[in-house]
């Protein structure tokens, strides 16, 4: 990939929130991580992995520790990627991924692994185009040859058939896209090779780091992105609906299975995940690449919390257990206010029966 990294992680994170605060909108908190030292000195219950659910996660966390005296969490949004591989090296207590682990993966981790799903949600397309007065909307094939470089420009006679109503400005489009290993590039690659054989047989395929056909500009993490997306004109890219919605992005309008325009929004969501939550398997490994339903919204993905099978401190997986069973049950009132699917039911029902096996 001919990618256009401009500015590094860390100086983008500056930046951004200095624009962000001179522009009286609420900045999109970068990830932090522990260095090495204090990892290991770390006493508490630590955690890393998928930044997608991390604004929820550290909703659950501040929750939790203000009832739960002694308790004490931290949770690193560094990447599904980067997550499943603390988790199988051992040195976090949980991890987090919107890709659930592999059976290869999970073959690595001799202590067992339980994939508990532990919100879900939508991966947007959030865009940045000065004077579009009106909601874009984007064919399935079209927001597919957008992806694949076949659509370079925002005029393109394409767009235009669904957005008769809209002036289309004569500038090329510029993609916004994940350079870290990522659980939202998995959910909306899975997404793109469900609807389109060309990109799942001879095309990048699915991943959550994949070679995107021409030119993007690459950014870490969902705020990452989010906040590149803010800053620059003429891009599109695909997000966590909940960081496009706190920095104000507009987010297009997709084509769904059935043929229908559906809004991101909390309804279409909720649809999606129901048209499938009775599918959900025993070992909780369940993907919507392309969810059924007339007003269901075509890209979700639950979002995973990683936990071993056994774990040589009882203390510490006890309060471990007693704080995800809180995020599966009381948790599950703060999803939606900051942009996530509420599990169904029966999915809690099963997450909390695979949590009871954890020794």
């Amino acid at each position: 990939m001919r990618s256009v990294q401009r500015i590094a992680s860390i100086g983008l994170a500056i930046m951004v929130s200095l624009v962000l605060v001179g522009c009286g909108k609420e900045p999109v908190e970068p990830a932090t991580t522990l260095d090495a030292a204090d990892a290991a000195e770390f006493s508490g219950i630590l955690g890393a992995g998928a930044t997608f659910p991390a604004p929820l996660y550290k909703k659950w966390i501040d929750e939790y520790e203000r009832t739960h005296e002694g308790t004490d969490l931290r949770y690193e949004a560094v990447g599904s990627g980067e997550g499943i591989q603390r988790f199988i090296k051992g040195v976090v207590d949980f991890g987090a991924s919107d890709a659930a682990m592999s059976d290869a993966q999970i073959a690595k981790v001799e202590r067992g692994v339980h994939l508990i799903p532990a919100t879900a949600g939508m991966v947007v397309l959030a865009y940045n185009l000065e004077g579009l007065n009106g909601e874009l909307k984007l064919k399935r094939d079209v927001y597919l040859d957008i992806f694949a470089g076949n659509i370079q420009n925002w005029n393109d006679p394409r767009i235009q058939e669904t957005n008769l109503d809209l002036t289309l400005p004569d500038k090329t489009i510029t993609l916004v896209v994940r350079r870290d290993s990522s659980g939202t590039t998995f959910a909306f690659t899975n997404h793109l090779s469900a609807i389109s054989e060309e990109w799942r047989d001879r095309g990048p395929g699915v991943g959550t780091l994949i070679d995107w056909p021409g030119e993007a500009m690459t950014a870490t993490g969902n705020e990452g992105v989010a906040s590149r997306i803010e800053i620059s004109e003429g891009s599109i890219g695909y997000v966590e609906y909940g960081f496009a919605e706190r920095l104000g992005l507009p987010m297009a309008w997709l084509e769904n299975g059935a043929g229908q325009f559906v809004k991101p929004d909390a309804d279409s969501g909720q649809q999606a995940l129901a048209s499938v939550s009775a599918d959900m398997p025993s070992n909780l490994r369940l993907y919507v690449p392309d969810p059924e339903g007339e007003n269901a919204y075509p890209i979700v993905t639950y979002s995973w919390l990683l936990l071993y099978n056994r774990y040589p401190n009882q203390e510490k997986a006890s309060a471990l257990k007693e704080f995800v069973t809180w995020g599966l049950t009381e948790g599950q009132q703060y999803g939606a206010d900051f942009g996530y699917v509420p599990l169904p039911q029966n999915v809690v029902s099963m997450a909390e029966a695979s949590l009871a096996e954890i020794q």
